[in-house]
């Protein structure tokens, strides 16, 4: 089980995250994750457990500054009203600086909006050393694909409302040509594939957990990650 800490962004804020960590911790890569739209809840606490379990040392940054919500709605608004470049640039960084004072090599990883802040923040923190997307991006305009130094694993359903899967071809084609070493996966599924909540009168009409899906996605996101941070 993890922990909530204290950690401080680059301008000197304190800010606070959820953080698991493995048995072993001492040497162990880090892992910023980032939450979905609903804020830091138990959904999103448990993939870090996941990851400490997996011996990653994992870092979740509390973007909402302690709210969370179960109706979209709400997570709508909460959303609408966060600065993603003050996101990026700021907590995940901060959260990015703060794994690496103590793990060699760190990692992002984010789901939904989570998966759009982890695509600004392969553009812009150059703490992380590997990044890995579920289903989600920001308005590609914002990535400048010639910044991006780190490689890239992207899982993405092919059913997806609101992040249209067109919009994945597109952002191949721009990764592509600037060189980015990149690997997508494409599912037959719809949002939230990898979320085990979006069952029953939990999921919108746009979301539906997908058990093999998510199955596969994670083991090739842990395949990546014991090849790029490890």
């Amino acid at each position: 089980m993890g922990k909530m800490v204290d950690f401080k962004r680059p301008d000197g804020q304190v800010v606070q995250g959820y953080l698991a960590e493995p048995a072993q911790a001492a040497g162990a890569p880090g892992i910023v994750v980032i939450q979905e739209w609903w804020g830091l809840n138990a959904q999103i606490k448990g993939v870090a457990d996941r990851y400490a379990a997996a011996g990653y040392v994992a870092l979740v940054p509390d973007l909402y500054r302690g709210k969370a919500t179960v109706e979209a709605a709400e997570a709508e608004h909460l959303m609408t009203h966060l600065n993603f470049g003050d996101a990026a640039g700021q907590d995940v960084r901060g959260a990015a600086q703060y794994l690496k004072s103590r793990c060699p090599k760190v990692g992002v990883s984010g789901y939904c909006m989570g998966g759009a802040l982890t695509l600004l923040a392969a553009v812009h923190v150059p703490e992380v050393d590997a990044a890995v997307v579920y289903y989600g991006y920001p308005p590609l305009e914002y990535i400048d694909a010639s910044k991006i130094r780190i490689p890239l694993l992207g899982h993405w359903a092919v059913d997806d409302a609101p992040f249209p899967i067109a919009n994945v071809d597109k952002l191949e084609h721009k990764l592509r040509e600037a060189g980015v070493d990149f690997e997508f996966h494409r599912y037959q599924a719809m949002h939230a594939f990898a979320n085990e909540t979006a069952v029953g009168a939990h999921r919108l009409p746009i979301t539906e957990y997908k058990p093999e899906a998510a199955a596969t996605a994670w083991d090739r996101t842990l395949y990546f990650w014991n090849k790029r941070l490890r």
